[in-house]
């Protein structure tokens, strides 16, 4: 299951693989890149990852950008 957000204006996706959580970067041109030093929780629900993603991430809010939204 792949779940894609706007991550304060940056695309990232989150993939549950092996019951594990991994987030990635998304490009422009569709190449995803894994981000290693973020961990989310194994037992986080899909409908959790939004909140957690803005904890995680939330010094680059803007105002033009304020929240993590799920856009796919």
């Amino acid at each position: 299951m792949l779940i894609k957000f706007n991550v304060f204006g940056k695309q990232m996706s989150v993939l549950k693989k092996e019951q594990a959580w991994q987030l990635f970067n998304e490009s422009d041109t569709g190449i995803r890149s894994r981000v290693y030093d973020v961990v989310i929780p194994a037992d986080l629900k899909p409908a959790e990852l939004a909140t957690y993603l803005d904890d995680i991430y939330h010094e680059f809010s803007t105002e033009k950008h304020p929240k993590v939204i799920q856009v796919g």
